[in-house]
């Protein structure tokens, strides 16, 4: 893709009812993945086809500022739909069913990286790219299970604390194969904001928002740099973060049968869905949507 197509919104069928419930679609499944332990939103807007362009943008906005408005609305609407109604299944899943329903989203994510490893490859990839992912995904996973000993770094809930938990969503959207939700959870963050968002309330929300903006607006500019200039460094560290992040979170202490079973067989749900979905996305190219 040259320079000029990287500045150009697509157009082609990106106006069309179809189009737009697609772009729809994407962003609910984005706004899950921000709010879900395991999952990043960033690395599933990055396997729809979504994080590069909505980068670019943001990295100079008011550039075709309007037709990129229209173009990523509906992405913004499914977003904030699946962060409210999701947080509510979250919140329920985490109180009763935690195993099970780590497992699913282990294998959903599980099921991406073919996609990623693809992605990554795209412009060629060296035996340093290898060792980087394998470096990061060990360092993410050591430096995660070390937080998880270490309770003392539990926060109460605080303005101040919901505009860190905003930031952290802001970098798991804007750094692909971050997931916020795990900083969260160590933090002792994470259910409080998902009964705040469930409840709607405005002294949770607010401050998410504005974490959130900050980070997004402060950090896209290099980003969009970074994944321009060093493709598939920058791709083989998020891959790397993702593999740790996801083995730091696998349930452990879980020895009744049933249980097992039903882990094993929600992993394989989860892992043969996003394969799936991945697969049909790439029977459509992304600038076909665009």
């Amino acid at each position: 893709m040259t320079s000029t197509e990287n500045t150009q919104t697509p157009k082609t069928r990106s106006d069309t009812p179809i189009a737009w419930i697609i772009r729809f679609v994407k962003g609910i499944l984005a706004g899950i993945g921000a709010i879900t332990p395991g999952l990043s939103g960033g690395v599933l807007m990055v396997v729809f086809g979504i994080y590069e362009p909505l980068v670019r943008w943001l990295a100079n906005i008011r550039k075709k500022f309007l037709p990129n408005l229209r173009y990523f609305l509906p992405v913004g609407i499914g977003g904030v739909i699946g962060v409210i109604a999701f947080s509510a299944v979250i919140d329920y899943a985490f109180d009763n069913f935690a195993a099970q329903f780590t497992w699913l989203f282990i294998g959903f994510i599980s099921g991406t990286i073919p996609s990623l490893l693809k992605t990554a490859g795209e412009q060629g990839r060296k035996k340093l790219h290898w060792l980087l992912l394998a470096l990061f995904a060990v360092g993410i996973y050591l430096f995660m299970t070390w937080m998880e000993t270490i309770r003392s770094v539990t926060m109460a809930p605080s303005f101040w604390g919901w505009v860190l938990s905003g930031a952290l969503t802001g970098l798991g959207l804007v750094v692909p194969g971050m997931s916020p939700s795990n900083f969260l959870l160590y933090l002792g963050l994470y259910q409080p904001m998902a009964n705040g968002i469930k409840s709607l309330e405005l002294g949770v929300i607010l401050p998410l928002i504005l974490g959130v903006v900050l980070v997004i607006f402060l950090f896209a500019r290099v980003v969009s740099w970074l994944f321009r200039k060093h493709h598939a460094l920058m791709y083989h560290i998020i891959i790397g973060i993702v593999i740790g992040s996801t083995a730091a979170i696998i349930p452990s202490g879980v020895s009744d049968i049933w249980v097992i079973l039903t882990c094993a067989l929600l992993f394989m749900v989860g892992a043969a869905a996003s394969y799936r979905l991945a697969k049909l996305d790439e029977k459509h190219p992304h600038e076909s949507l665009f």
